[in-house]
């Protein structure tokens, strides 16, 4: 790709060689300016640098690096957040997992959460955004992730909101209980093709893949969720799309009552959740 002199001569030549939309958001990205702008000012000059700058980072998303690692942020929810190669990138789908939470839990209580496994701290982040007097505690055994969460709470103005805790899983927990416990663990079986494909290649293994049937990390969580539960607290936990009657299984084996699946808005089996019932 030659450098273009003006915006729509960049446009052009990106969209001969990506997604025409992943190449303007890589040209707003560069240029600091929003859709419209470029819309607008297609004939405006694009400095040398700036051109030399986007023409990189075309070639690298034509390599296959995700737009989200070559932006370094990825919206979520109504959140701006930060993301790197140390975080799994927060997908539209995790959106139904917040909404699923919220709907659970009372605006007026202070009910305490645990985001297990936050990464970016997209969950964690959303939940504390939308329910202020509710304390939110996200854990992830990666301190270079909780570094990005940590960033990411205090660039959206909710470092006071959420606390984080280093350690896997519940470990950071012993001897709490919480009102609602949710988590988008790695759910994907560890030989499946898809991990060698698109912008998974370039995600943290451990954030995705769970043993030979993808449900290793899920198998834990429910058995476990129990011990840091209230009496009518609930679990809620992303999935893959063919791993739903399985998950209902493992959380009805745990004990959990009102077990069932949420569809996404494609229909695909996406959150399980249940309700511990014991106190």
């Amino acid at each position: 790709m030659e450098i273009g002199r003006s915006v729509s001569e960049c446009l052009e030549a990106a969209r001969a060689r990506v997604d025409p939309g992943e190449a303007a958001l890589l040209l707003q990205h560069v240029l600091e300016r929003g859709a419209a702008w470029l819309y607008a000012h297609g004939e405006a000059t694009v400095a040398p640098g700036q051109a030399a700058r986007f023409q990189a980072l075309v070639a690298r998303r034509e390599a296959g690096e995700p737009v989200a690692y070559l932006m370094g942020k990825r919206g979520f929810w109504t959140l701006d957040l930060a993301v790197t190669p140390d975080t799994l990138i927060p997908r539209p789908e995790t959106e139904l997992l917040v909404e699923e939470a919220l709907a659970r839990l009372d605006p007026a209580l202070p009910l305490r959460v645990a985001d297990l496994g936050t990464g970016s701290g997209a969950i964690a982040l959303s939940i504390a955004s939308e329910r202020p007097r509710a304390r939110v505690i996200a854990t992830d055994h990666s301190e270079a992730a909780l570094a990005v969460a940590r960033a990411n709470a205090d660039g959206n103005d909710l470092g006071r909101r959420v606390e984080f805790r280093s350690g896997d899983w519940f470990g950071p927990l012993a001897g709490e209980r919480f009102d609602l416990i949710a988590s988008n663990p790695p759910y994907i079986a560890e030989r499946d093709p898809h991990l060698e494909q698109g912008d998974l290649r370039y995600e943290p293994p451990l954030a995705l893949a769970s043993g030979a049937d993808g449900l290793d990390a899920i198998r834990i969580l429910a058995a476990t969720a129990p011990r840091h539960l209230a009496a009518g607290g609930w679990l809620l936990l992303e999935h893959g799309h063919d791993q739903g009657a399985a998950v209902r299984a493992l959380l009805g084996a745990a004990g959990f009552e009102q077990v069932a699946t949420v569809a996404d808005l494609e229909g695909r089996d996406r959150v399980g959740v249940g309700r511990w019932a014991a106190g």
